[in-house]
C-alpha cells in the first residue's frame, strides 16, 4: 500500500500555552521553535496569537528573525483574527508569513457570539484572506467550534467550506474546541468533509476532554485528514489537546501506510525542556514520557523479561531515548534487583542476593520507593549485619523534638534477654538516645564507646525519601570500629548503626 504523508503542526507555543498558568518566556520560545523544527522534525508549529502582548510579538519577531536564516517562514504559524485587518498590520510588523484565520465554524458561535449572518461572516473573512494575500502571507481557516458545527449545524459548515474552496487558502482547520467529539463521530464527520472536498486540505485538531483526543486523531487519520495539531505533554486548555508523543508512537506502530517525519528520539527530551519552562509537572504514567511508563515493579516481569523478553512490547524505551528501569520494592524478585545489580556492575552470590531481596522487601513496605542508587548502601547493611551474631535489640523508644523544650528519648533494650528501659534529655534526638542507652549500661556497670565520628549518606541525585545511611566511628579501649545504619529517617539510621555496636561490644 503507498504511505501517505502527515503534516504534523505543534501548537505548543500557541495553543499549549493555554494551559492555567502557563506562558514562556520570549527566549523560551525560541528555544522550543528550534528544537521542534530543527531537532524533532516537525513539519510546522504554531506560536503565538495576533495582537496577545508586546511579549508575545518581540517573541514573533525573534523565531521569525531565525526562520528567515533557515528558511523555514512558511513552516512558522499564528493565529489572527476577523478584525478589519488589525491582525494582518500586526502579521507584517512581526514579519510573519502565515496566519491560521480563526472563524466560526458552527452557527450556534456566529449567531449568539457574532451575531452575524452566514454571508456577512464569509464577506469579513474573504477581505482578511484577499488582505494576506495582497501582503504575501498565506492562509489557513480555522473552523472554530466545527465539532459541534457538525452535530448541530452541518448545512452552515458546508455551506462555509463552500465558500472556502473558492478562496486562494492552503489548509482548512478543524478543531474539536470543546472535546466533545467521540472517535466514532471524528471519523464519519471527516470522511463526509474529505468525499464533499477532496481538492482541499484538512487538518484535525482535537481536545482531550473526554480522554479521547488519541482515538479521534486515529480515527481522523483513517477517514483521510491530511495532517494533525498536537501539543507536546498534551498541553492546553482544560484537559488539553492530542498529545504529540503518544500520537505519533500510535501512527509508527498502528498506521503503517501513513508517514510522518516526527524523530521520535528526541520526543522525551523535548518533553522534560517543556515541562521545566512550564513547572507543569510530567504525570509519571504518561505514556511515553512519563517516569513510570518504561519501569518494571512486580518481579515476575523482570524475571519474563530474562526470559526471552516476556513482557516487552512494541514501545521499547530505546525508540524514545530512554532505557527500561526495574523498580526496587515490597514486589521486587531477585530478577529485579540482578537487573539493577548488572547496571551498576555488581555481582552478589545467591545467598546474599536472598538476603538482599528480603532486606529491600523490608524496607518497601515502610518506603514506597527504594533506588538504583540506594543498592551499595543496602548491600553493605545487609553484609555488615553478618559480622555479629545478634544479643542485643533496640525494641522500642520513643523521640520527642520540641519548640522550647530539649529532645528526650525513652528507650526500651533488650540485652541477653533482659529488657531495659530508661528516659533522658540530650542537645539532640540522638543524644537523648545515647544519654539513655549511657543509664541502661551504668546499671550494668558498663561503659560504652565513645563516639569519634559520625557521617550521613544519601545516594547522589535523590530526593528528600531516600534511604539514608549513617556511619558511626566508635573507639574502645584504644580500638576503632565502625558500624552503619540503614532507613529513610536519618535518626532511626543512626539508631541502627548504633544497635550494631552494641552486639559488636
Amino acid at each position: 500500500m503507498k504511505t501517505r504523508k502527515i503534516e504534523i503542526m505543534d501548537t505548543t507555543l500557541r495553543d499549549g500555552e493555554q494551559t492555567s498558568g502557563v506562558s514562556f518566556s520570549a527566549g523560551e520560545k525560541l528555544t522550543l521553535a528550534k528544537l521542534l523544527l530543527d531537532e524533532l522534525k516537525v513539519d510546522r508549529i504554531e506560536i503565538a496569537s495576533a495582537r496577545v502582548s508586546e511579549g508575545e510579538f518581540q517573541s514573533v519577531i525573534q523565531i521569525m528573525d531565525w526562520a528567515h536564516e533557515m528558511g523555514y517562514e512558511d513552516r512558522v504559524e499564528v493565529l489572527t483574527f476577523v478584525d478589519n485587518g488589525l491582525s494582518i498590520e500586526w502579521m507584517i510588523k512581526a514579519k510573519a508569513k502565515v496566519q491560521n484565520l480563526l472563524t466560526k465554524g458552527s452557527l450556534n458561535h456566529l449567531t449568539h457570539q457574532l451575531k452575524r449572518t452566514p454571508q456577512q461572516h464569509f464577506n469579513e473573512i474573504e477581505q482578511v484572506i484577499q488582505l494576506a494575500q495582497d501582503n504575501a502571507i498565506a492562509t489557513n481557516v480555522y473552523l472554530e467550534d466545527w465539532s459541534n458545527g457538525m452535530r448541530n449545524s452541518p448545512e452552515y459548515v458546508f455551506q462555509f467550506l463552500d465558500f472556502l474552496a473558492t478562496q486562494p487558502i492552503k489548509r482548512v482547520l478543524l478543531p474539536d474546541t470543546l472535546g466533545v467529539l467521540t472517535h466514532e463521530e471524528a471519523g464519519r464527520y471527516i470522511a463526509q468533509i474529505i468525499e464533499k472536498y477532496p481538492d482541499l486540505h484538512f487538518d484535525f485538531h482535537g481536545h482531550n476532554d473526554y480522554d479521547l483526543s488519541v482515538a479521534n486523531v486515529m480515527e481522523a487519520l483513517k477517514a483521510g485528514c491530511h495532517g494533525l495539531h498536537l501539543t507536546v505533554n498534551g498541553m492546553g486548555e482544560r484537559a488539553g489537546n492530542a498529545p504529540l508523543a503518544s500520537v505519533v508512537a500510535v501512527v509508527n506502530d498502528f498506521m503503517p501506510h501513513l508517514e510522518i517525519a516526527v524523530d521520535e528520539s528526541s520526543l522525551f527530551k523535548v518533553s522534560k525542556l517543556v515541562s521545566a519552562f512550564t513547572g507543569f509537572g510530567i504525570p509519571a504514567n504518561k505514556p511515553i514520557v512519563g517516569d513510570n511508563v518504561f519501569t518494571q515493579t512486580a518481579g515476575i516481569h523482570a524475571d519474563g523479561d530474562n526470559k526471552k523478553n516476556l513482557y516487552f512490547n512494541d514501545l521499547l524505551p530505546e525508540r524514545f531515548g530512554r532505557k527500561r528501569r526495574y523498580a526496587l520494592g515490597k514486589t521486587s524478585g531477585k530478577a529485579n534487583i540482578q537487573k539493577n545489580l548488572q547496571e551498576l556492575g555488581l555481582t552478589l552470590n545467591d545467598e546474599d542476593l536472598k538476603k538482599v531481596t528480603q532486606r529491600i522487601i523490608e524496607l518497601g513496605d515502610k518506603k514506597e520507593k527504594v533506588t538504583k542508587e540506594d543498592l551499595p548502601f543496602i548491600i553493605s547493611d545487609v553484609l555488615d549485619s553478618e559480622t555479629f551474631q545478634q544479643k542485643v535489640f533496640v525494641k522500642s523508644y520513643v523521640l520527642t523534638h520540641s519548640k522550647g523544650l530539649k529532645p528526650s528519648t525513652t528507650v526500651c533494650v533488650d540485652i541477653n534477654g533482659e529488657t531495659y528501659e530508661e528516659h533522658a534529655q540530650g542537645d539532640g534526638q540522638y543524644d537523648a538516645f545515647m544519654n539513655a542507652l549511657r543509664k541502661v549500661y551504668k546499671a550494668k556497670k558498663q561503659d560504652l564507646p565513645t563516639l569519634v565520628d559520625y557521617a550521613v549518606r544519601i545516594p547522589p541525585g535523590s530526593n528528600s525519601d531516600a534511604l539514608c545511611e549513617t556511619i558511626i566511628t566508635w573507639q574502645n579501649n584504644g580500638t576503632s570500629f565502625t558500624t552503619r545504619g540503614l532507613d529513610s529517617d536519618q535518626t532511626v539510621s543512626a539508631i541502627k548503626a548504633t544497635e550494631k555496636m552494641l552486639n559488636i561490644i
